[in-house]
């Protein structure tokens, strides 16, 4: 009798261990913390880097070939994606990931998945696809994994469309397709770069996680990230590297706009200024950024000069 009640006792406390490690559909803020380790700045309640606002808008003007540059300086070497379909192919759009996941429709997996998130305490009574939009704030990118599928794969219409514009005024980035496109069309301020549209519905597709690492063509994504996503593609930056990768490309735009003035003038050969420059070229371009306008400079006075002098002009 004793040896079956501490058998009994054992049994409650694996079951119970194993009941605190089983998968969660939403990930937890330690583990996005874990994953976002080299930011150091303000988070969010769910973990994600809080990238501020003013860089998000200054993001929008950099090119994405010169975040791509700077991404390949640092080793990213697969953060783009590009051959889009675009709701608004003239905007621009900025904003920190929440990442999801779908995979085709398997009945075991999925009727696990509803029941995890009920203990998330997520809505059950429509469908799952609407969990990661229940989760997003002003400032934020919807990006889902759907594997490119379009037909019975569509992510959002324009019912979900309105939900995420209402949550984070801002768009989605789907490696799948939509539907009612008509409508998303007529939401103002919403964007959306996605594969294809279909009239069919999400039916052969289920959520599996949001807020993990997932692929969105050839490119890593994580929550946390921010994306910079225009008519040339998209583009995932880690939170960390987001302030000097915006100023690094804005004082590129300033010598890209030196040396073509100095071209026009004739001062300078293309030659010499698509080379590595020169000292006297080089202190020709400190003396006319003195004379630059601090009103038309993309940063500040003072975080030009730290940038410059951190970089050894």
């Amino acid at each position: 009798m004793k040896k079956s009640r501490i058998f009994l006792v054992l049994l409650v406390c694996l079951i119970g261990q194993w009941g605190m490690n089983a998968q969660k559909v939403g990930s937890s803020p330690e583990y996005i913390k874990a994953l976002t380790k080299e930011w150091e700045g303000e988070r969010f309640k769910d973990g994600r880097p809080r990238v501020s606002d003013a860089l998000l808008e200054r993001l929008k003007k950099i090119r994405i070939e010169e975040a791509w540059g700077y991404l390949r300086g640092k080793g990213y070497n697969n953060q783009y994606e590009g051959g889009w379909k675009i709701i608004h192919p003239e905007g621009v759009m900025t904003g920190r990931v929440v990442t999801a996941q779908y995979m085709p429709l398997r009945p075991d997996l999925n009727q696990y998945v509803k029941l995890q998130g009920a203990k998330e305490k997520r809505d059950t009574i429509g469908g799952s696809n609407s969990w990661p939009i229940e989760m997003l704030v002003k400032g934020d990118v919807y990006v889902a994994d759907g594997y490119g599928r379009i037909i019975d794969g569509t992510l959002i219409g324009s019912n979900l469309g309105n939900a995420i514009y209402a949550n984070s005024q801002n768009g989605v980035v789907f490696d799948g397709g939509v539907r009612d496109l008509g409508g998303l069309l007529e939401i103002e301020g919403f964007n959306g770069w996605y594969r294809d549209e279909d009239p069919s519905y999400l039916q052969e597709q289920m959520l599996t996680s949001i807020n993990a690492p997932i692929r969105i063509g050839r490119a890593t994504v994580l929550p946390g990230d921010v994306v910079l996503a225009n008519r040339h593609g998209t583009i995932f930056i880690p939170s960390h590297h987001v302030a000097e990768l915006v100023i690094s490309s804005e004082v590129v735009a300033l010598r890209d706009e030196f040396g073509f003035q100095r071209l026009r003038e004739k001062t300078y050969t293309a030659g010499q200024i698509d080379t590595k420059w020169t000292s006297e070229i080089k202190s020709d371009f400190l003396n006319w950024l003195k004379n630059y306008p601090d009103s038309k400079l993309p940063m500040t006075r003072k975080e030009l000069n730290a940038h410059l002098k951190k970089n050894n002009y």
